[in-house]
């Protein structure tokens, strides 16, 4: 038994503008140089500009392309009797939410313009 006392889950905090989590994570992912101000200009001006051309709540239209890229399975590498297998491993919400951004965000970052 471990003599460590048990880490408390952080719950992500909410963004000043939209109140959603979500934002605030795709926030923290774009960050660079500490510049946080800058990463909440480029959300706010992209979420602006689905608002113009979809008409919709861009806010739903972010939880859905992020519902439609989180996976529900990784694989994971195991050695059993000297070979190596990959062995298929659920994976929780927030992680899944976490690989979800990491992903669209360097599909986008690979895109020009």
């Amino acid at each position: 038994m471990s003599r460590r006392g048990t880490t408390e889950e952080k719950t992500a905090k909410s963004d000043p503008i939209c109140r959603n989590r979500l934002v605030n994570m795709l926030v923290n992912r774009i960050l660079k140089h500490g510049k946080k101000s800058l990463a909440y200009q480029i959300i706010y001006r992209a979420l602006k500009k689905i608002q113009q051309k979809t008409k919709t709540n861009p806010l739903s239209i972010l939880r859905q392309a992020i519902r439609g890229v989180t996976p529900d399975i990784a694989v994971k590498a195991r050695c059993v009797g000297g070979s190596t297998h990959q062995v298929p491993i659920e994976i929780g919400s927030t992680q899944g939410k976490a690989l979800a951004i990491r992903w669209l965000l360097g599909a986008s970052q690979k895109r020009p313009g």
